[in-house]
């Protein structure tokens, strides 16, 4: 799919580069109030940032760079994300897919010059899985292996365009439409995703989660407020969906503080005993932006898939396993 995701790209890519950095957030800001009294996150905002998830191993111990080693760094990165780059091999070259200019993952980390978007556990890694999700993740790619492509549903969720991880939630920074927008009314959240343009609504009336039998691709979210902060509870995942290795009993708690005028602070714990030693907490700032958000043309000419699953029929037929 990668050669037709280009098509959703230009003007929101390129207005996300020039976003101003985030302030610090501010202590005594208040945020302005929607006419029902509760704190405005409206607008639209990005979470484009170079900081990883989390922190490389060979800054052990290391939680927040110096000025000078976040330049390093963010040179670093860059350098190494060129998609422009022809050194290497033939399949590395192939492999970085279509030109630079169409990836927007940013140019500085975080503000707060943190080594990781993970803050706890305070080393800035994930929590190691537990025994049983490892078999389940085993199993899961070892059918992959077996099965790469009988059918679109062998296939991963981003090439069949129903979710990505910047969708989420959580909502990760991704290699390009790293843009959110967020409209609110009385008893309702809206956050529209730009990258496959998912739309997520949460309400915020005090309604119950919906049955456990219901699952849906997003979760099941309700939002309450707790003082200046969105807090969104969401259950219900699929057991097709995943956080690093999480399954169904995902249990995700969102907050979104508005910190200042151009910004909110982001924050999300992950909470799956079932798949995790211990849950897991991360913070991402999100930056407001001129919008609009730009369509994301994800099944629009979409050949990709066709062609994935024409080339294994091709690949089976030449060694005389064809269907």
């Amino acid at each position: 799919m990668k050669a037709l995701q280009w098509l959703s790209c230009p003007l929101a890519v390129i207005a996300a580069a020039i976003v101003v950095t985030a302030q610090t957030p501010s202590k005594n800001w208040t945020p302005p109030r929607t006419p029902d009294g509760k704190p405005d996150l409206q607008g639209v905002w990005t979470n484009v940032t170079l900081t990883p998830l989390e922190r490389p191993p060979e800054l052990k111990d290391k939680a927040v760079f110096t000025p000078a080693e976040a330049a390093q760094y963010e040179k670093d990165v860059i350098q190494r994300n060129n998609a422009d780059r022809r050194d290497g091999s033939a399949e590395a070259d192939v492999g970085r897919a279509y030109n630079n200019f169409w990836y927007d993952r940013g140019t500085k980390v975080i503000p707060a010059l943190r080594t990781s978007l993970i803050v706890d556990p305070p080393d800035g890694r994930l929590p190691a899985l537990t025994p049983a999700a490892q078999q389940r993740v085993a199993a899961q790619a070892e059918a992959r292996r077996l099965h790469p492509a009988d059918g679109p549903e062998d296939r991963a969720l981003t090439e069949r365009c129903i979710l990505w991880p910047t969708a989420g939630p959580p909502m990760l920074p991704g290699p390009y439409n790293n843009n959110y927008q967020i409209v609110q009314q009385p008893g309702y959240v809206m956050i529209v995703v730009e990258m496959i343009h998912d739309v997520r609504i949460i309400p915020t009336d005090g309604r119950p989660h919906l049955p456990s039998n219901i699952r849906q691709w997003m979760g099941d979210p309700r939002g309450h407020w707790e003082g200046n902060t969105l807090v969104v509870d969401t259950t219900n995942f699929t057991g097709k969906t995943t956080v690093r290795g999480s399954g169904e009993n995902l249990h995700l708690v969102e907050r979104f503080i508005r910190a200042g005028p151009d910004i909110i602070l982001y924050e999300f714990t992950v909470d799956d005993p079932a798949s995790f030693t211990k849950p897991w907490t991360a913070q991402v700032p999100m930056v407001k932006m001129e919008g609009p958000l730009v369509e994301y043309a994800c099944h629009e000419g979409n050949y990709a898939m066709s062609g994935i699953l024409g080339g294994a029929r091709a690949d089976e037929k030449a060694k005389g396993q064809g269907r």
